[in-house]
């Protein structure tokens, strides 16, 4: 397959990243999001802290992701996606296996919230959806939906096993267990990453013709890419950071919650991961089906009705479970999946079309502290609510009113002007994107 990536023989090499991807995303967002929530009862029980100082790794791990795309996002313009992937899933395997040794408060905070999250962001969001950016222009949408299917597949496959594995094993051999199937799942595909396809001879989207005046769009895309230091003078970064950084919150939050939450309300603990898998599963068969849609209509559009559909799912389930309608909570979960689906392929291809795929490593690493500063302490303040008032009910609508507001947003943010159009040799990209 490396030939191939230099040759541009056979299948082009594209595809097998949005595979290495797609299993690079199961593992990282596995292993973050949606493990934490299985082992919120059991720990918190046998460790007796609170559900808030349960909850503190996962907004410090948001501030640790954030420090972490912001160091290595230009980096990742310039050496490519590989070995922060290769050394981003051993980091995140050593942590997992010791979590399974963990007993103290401190202990815990460290491992999960610095070292997990550090090896997590090397492994996942950022890295993978540059180069997906880098390697796709006109079938962006697509390719970015279909590598991102990983991230809700983590859901069917990771949520109700570690349920199942803690019940059976225990959470401590559960934690050792991940680790090792973590490893051996992800270490291999991280392998085949490569950095752009001008390194190889090759063309966005598999063209063989971009010199004879066709694939004009990733022409333009490349030449008329922004700098971190131009994009960092233009409004719309920042606005896009409120706008997505509001839109985002609620997987966090759901993610960690929807097992303690639905078992507060009198469910068992296979009820609140089926919740999660009822989510997942049309949040990853959504994906492609949102990515076609990208890659032929207005993007921001579609941002506003996928973060519409989220506000709206949340207040189902919130008024379903109080209700004591199990079926309702079904169909809250069930429309919450849909809008998770369009999140991650309307985000990136938005921030990839608003300021060009040149320099989008250290562009997106620029915003990743200012976007996760949003999503880092929303998990935090559900625990804080919950433990204060006793249930989440409030907290949860809040969340719901951020996505609603975060939909009217994205509709009026305007795309930055760029300062040049004028072409530029790839060739130039490394060191101007260390700007």
């Amino acid at each position: 397959m490396a030939d191939n990536a230099r040759s541009g023989a056979g299948l082009y090499y594209g595809y097998w990243l949005i595979v290495a991807s797609f299993v690079a995303q199961f593992v990282a967002v596995g292993v973050t999001n949606y493990a934490a929530g299985p082992f919120l009862t059991p720990m918190t029980e046998e460790l007796g802290w609170t559900r808030a100082e349960f909850t503190v790794p996962r907004s410090l791990g948001g501030v640790v992701m954030a420090v972490t795309g912001l160091l290595i996002g230009a980096w990742v313009d310039r050496f490519g996606a590989r070995p922060f992937m290769t050394t981003g899933i051993v980091v995140t395997a050593v942590s997992l296996w010791l979590l399974g040794s963990v007993d103290s408060l401190w202990g815990w905070i460290a491992l999960n919230g610095v070292i997990l999250s550090a090896g997590a962001a090397m492994l996942g969001n950022l890295v993978v959806n540059v180069t997906m950016a880098k390697w796709f222009v006109e079938l962006r949408g697509r390719a970015v939906a279909l590598a991102a299917m990983g991230v809700s597949f983590a859901g069917i496959g990771v949520t109700p096993v570690l349920v199942w594995a803690i019940d059976a094993w225990g959470w401590r051999t559960a934690w050792e267990a991940l680790a090792l199937a973590s490893l051996a799942l992800g270490l291999p595909f991280t392998l085949l990453m490569r950095r752009s396809p001008e390194d190889h001879g090759l063309h966005p989207d598999g063209r063989s013709d971009v010199a004879a005046g066709r694939a004009a769009r990733a022409a333009a895309d490349y030449s008329g890419s922004m700098t971190r230091r131009e994009a960092l003078r233009s409004a719309s970064f920042y606005l896009l950071i409120v706008a997505f950084g509001l839109f985002v919150i609620n997987i966090g939050v759901m993610l960690l919650q929807t097992v303690p939450y639905m078992t507060d309300a009198g469910y068992g603990r296979g009820t609140g991961a089926m919740m999660i898998v009822v989510a997942s599963i049309p949040a990853m068969l959504a994906k492609p089906i949102w990515g076609h849609f990208i890659d032929r209509l207005e993007p921001k559009p579609l941002a506003a009705a996928g973060s519409a559909a989220t506000g709206i799912a949340m207040c189902v389930i919130v008024m379903s479970v109080s209700a004591g309608s199990l079926g309702g909570a079904y169909v809250g979960f069930f429309l919450l999946g849909v809008g998770w689906g369009g999140m991650i392929p309307l985000q990136e291809v938005i921030w990839a079309s608003f300021f060009g795929r040149r320099y989008l490593g250290a562009v997106r690493g620029a915003a990743l502290p200012f976007s996760l500063a949003f999503g880092a302490g929303a998990p935090l303040a559900v625990s804080w609510y919950h433990d204060l008032v006793g249930n989440y009910d409030g907290a949860l609508v809040a969340v719901a009113v951020a996505s609603l507001v975060a939909a009217g947003l994205i509709l009026v943010i305007r795309p930055p002007r760029r300062e040049s159009d004028a072409p530029v040799a790839p060739h130039a990209e490394a060191a101007r994107s260390l700007r």
